[in-house]
């Protein structure tokens, strides 16, 4: 199996929009000679702009907020090391969005060139980023997309991935509801992967780039990066639905971002994900709404805008991007991320993470495949509005109790409906038994049913 090759020179991008925005470029000036007076009333002014500098530095927070390497976020598996960067003044119940880097880049890269950073201090979110180093693969630092061991629920990178986010969500006070993730290349293979193994820790998901869940079969050396893979988006779904069987709760919105001139990961991938995931997100695929975007970039919206796919015309391989200090511009130039169009922009708006949007988790549809029974109930027991007549007992995670109705979250923390009885951290990781005694009326009951 080969992973990614996205090691080499960048491949040239579309033809952009005519700079509509010129940078702003300060003029110089040239020395010329002063009187005296002059002299001592220049030297008097900069002496006082230097007091105010000294008072505006001393006003300044302490520390800049930087990118930060985490340890000891969890057994790790997976072998990698987790990065995150919080905006100074990053408020208790922020939202955040993992981003995954593709072959040959570091977490680094991604965070100094994808343009999420911008938004992320624009709008206060946390970036948690993922970072695979292996420089003795070729290409090197490749997420391992796939190999069995690290494409499943509960083992390898997709473990520790799900750790980061356990993680986080808990040391940083941040909003498990609202949590996204994104990805370039073999991130974006992984991006996928994340989407189907954890479909429970994400609101919404952006693969750029990248490939299908499951496009290389097990023991085999075939892929889809060369090309289309002959799957009904039914066959597709159903190796999404495979790879959390049971699960029943909302699934992930997906953006799909893709080249039409990639030459690493051909443009077929793109439309075999826009069928995955439609399939598992029970919408159709015919769009119900079409845009034209800057640099020839077509968005297609599905369903209720629970899934866009972008192609970017005459794009390569690589992050779309567009350097500028306007609104809708972002990122820096460069070897895998391409002059077009700031994909940092749209997907933050689709996350609902720049305040103009609040997406609501998809319905999750009735699956074209029978699934095995859910282990643990994601809704509330069928009660008439008189007492319950027997002790029901719900064992899940403090996350799932919420969205079931047996729980309630406030501040971060999870709290038992009628008994208020708390729970601890609002998470999937933190569980509870939950015993009804009346409706709309539970208890703890941890060892006790």
């Amino acid at each position: 199996m080969i992973p990614l090759p996205d090691g080499g020179a960048p491949l040239s991008s579309p033809q952009k929009r005519s700079p509509s925005r010129p940078a702003t470029r300060l003029p110089g000036h040239p020395g010329r000679r002063v009187s005296a007076s002059a002299s001592t009333a220049l030297v008097a002014a900069l002496t006082a702009l230097g007091l105010i500098a000294v008072l505006l530095a001393g006003a300044r927070p302490a520390r800049a907020a930087g990118l930060e390497k985490v340890t000891g976020f969890g057994s790790n598996p997976g072998g990698l090391n987790m990065w995150v960067y919080r905006p100074d003044g990053l408020p208790d119940g922020a939202p955040a969005v993992v981003a995954l880097h593709g072959c040959t880049q570091t977490a680094n890269d991604y965070f100094a060139n994808s343009g999420w950073r911008k938004f992320a201090d624009l709008h206060r979110f946390a970036l948690i980023l993922p970072e695979r180093i292996d420089a003795t693969a070729f290409p090197s630092n490749c997420f391992q997309w796939y190999q069995e061991a690290h494409i499943k629920r509960g083992q390898g990178a997709a473990l520790s991935i799900a750790q980061m986010v356990g993680y986080a969500t808990g040391t940083y006070r941040l909003d498990p509801a609202r949590i996204s993730i994104t990805g370039l290349s073999a991130g974006g293979a992984m991006t996928a992967v994340m989407l189907a193994t954890y479909p429970d820790l994400f609101q919404a998901g952006s693969v750029v780039a990248g490939l299908p869940y499951r496009c290389s079969p097990p023991a085999s050396s075939s892929t889809c990066m060369t090309g289309a893979v002959a799957k009904t988006p039914a066959q597709w779904g159903d190796l999404v639905r495979a790879a959390y069987p049971g699960y029943a709760g909302p699934r992930p919105r997906v953006a799909v971002w893709h080249g039409q001139a990639d030459y690493v990961v051909n443009k077929a991938n793109g439309v075999e994900l826009r069928d995955q995931f439609t399939d598992v997100l029970g919408v159709g695929r015919t769009p119900t709404s079409t845009e034209s975007l800057p640099a020839g970039t077509t968005l297609e919206r599905y369903g209720n805008d629970t899934v866009r796919f972008y192609q970017v015309a005459g794009m390569g391989h690589g992050t779309p991007v567009d350097p500028g200090g306007a609104a809708d511009q972002c990122g820096t130039a460069g070897a895998y991320f391409l002059d077009t169009i700031c994909s940092a922009y749209y997907d933050t708006r689709f996350f609902g993470l720049d305040g103009t949007t609040t997406p609501s988790p998809s319905a999750s549809p009735t699956p074209s495949a029978s699934p095995s029974p859910t282990p643990t109930p994601s809704a509330s027991p069928s009660a008439s509005p008189s007492p319950t007549p027997s002790t029901v007992c719900v064992t899940a995670s403090n996350y799932a109790h919420t969205v079931a109705g047996r729980a309630y979250q406030k501040g971060g923390y999870t709290y038992a409906n009628g008994s208020d009885a708390a729970m601890g951290l609002w998470n999937v990781f933190v569980t509870h038994t939950l015993r009804q005694t009346g409706p709309g009326y539970w208890e703890l009951a941890d060892g006790q049913c």
